[in-house]
């Protein structure tokens, strides 16, 4: 099971005459990274917000909005007069020095944070009950999106490697015809050598050399083809894959596909690795956003 990094969920409740709503959106990010935007007097419960958030989030960036409106309208709320106040006096003062129109500055000074917020209070244990059943239920919509997505990035991924699966197949022909082109080269070194004895031995052993790796790309396959079938296996497990884990056997699958392209001396091998490395920088992008 795959869960996206993207998601968005909400919940509307209800307690007594107050009306609780609850949204959650999430973004690409590589850590946890929770803001809120929630009521004044439920500061004190951020952390309690936070953890049951978290354990069900776990990776992205995440807004949180808590809205309790109440029915009593202005009894729900309070006005912070010192602050309005302070803030009237140091705009009006501003505006008489600079010769600004003091239209509007009520409004403005009340769009202000903290000028006007709900009022101070204890808060009641059903009503922190409320919220939080209105915070589940906004998570438990938040993780069917997520799994949504996630099972469009699954169905995206799982056609990718098996494209450079297929693609590996195609390798084999091309293969069997650079190594007869590279044994044809090493044999006129050979030749070369024999009949000329001046030839540095040291020299003609590095040539071996050379040539007996360029030889050989069966490790460099084998290889590819065991980190597709292993990343193919994590993705069809049924419990919750991390999306650092598929980034990972992505790193090995890109590792290999470079050495193959380094050791190709093939334009037809190298067409292939190009095609391979395409579909390697989309996997990339798309496990980017996978819890």
């Amino acid at each position: 099971m795959l869960l996206s990094m993207t998601g968005y969920g909400r919940a509307t409740h209800h307690y007594n005459d107050k009306t609780i709503k609850v949204e959650l959106r999430a973004l690409n990010g590589k850590f946890s990274d929770l803001r809120f935007k929630i009521p004044q007097n439920y500061r004190e419960k951020e952390p309690l917000i936070r953890r049951l958030v978290m354990d069900r989030v776990h990776r992205g960036k995440v807004d949180l909005l808590l809205e309790i409106s109440s029915e009593q309208g202005a009894e729900g709320f309070g006005l912070n007069k010192g602050l309005f106040k302070a803030y009237y006096h140091e705009l009006n003062t501003l505006a008489d020095e600079l010769s600004i129109p003091k239209t509007d500055m009520l409004s403005a000074i009340l769009r202000i944070p903290n000028v006007v917020g709900a009022a101070e209070g204890t808060i009641e244990e059903e009503e922190w009950a409320a919220v939080q059943q209105a915070i589940n239920t906004a998570l438990d919509t938040f993780v069917d999106f997520r799994k949504t997505e996630g099972d469009a990035l699954a169905a995206d991924l799982r056609l990718r490697i098996e494209t450079i699966q297929a693609t590996l197949e195609q390798v084999n022909p091309f293969d069997k015809d650079r190594q007869e082109r590279l044994r044809q080269r090493l044999r006129q070194r050979f030749e070369e050598y024999k009949s000329n004895e001046t030839v540095d031995e040291n020299r003609f052993e590095q040539e071996l050399i050379y040539y007996f790796e360029k030889l050989d790309l069966n490790e460099e396959k084998v290889r590819l083809a065991q980190h597709c079938k292993h990343f193919l296996e994590v993705l069809s497990k049924s419990k919750e894959i991390k999306g650092k884990k598929l980034n990972f056997i992505s790193q090995e699958i890109g590792r290999e596909i470079n050495t193959m392209g380094a050791k190709a001396h093939s334009a037809d091998i190298q067409r292939l690795v190009v095609a391979m490395k395409d579909e390697l920088e989309k996997i990339k992008e798309q496990s980017a956003n996978i819890v």
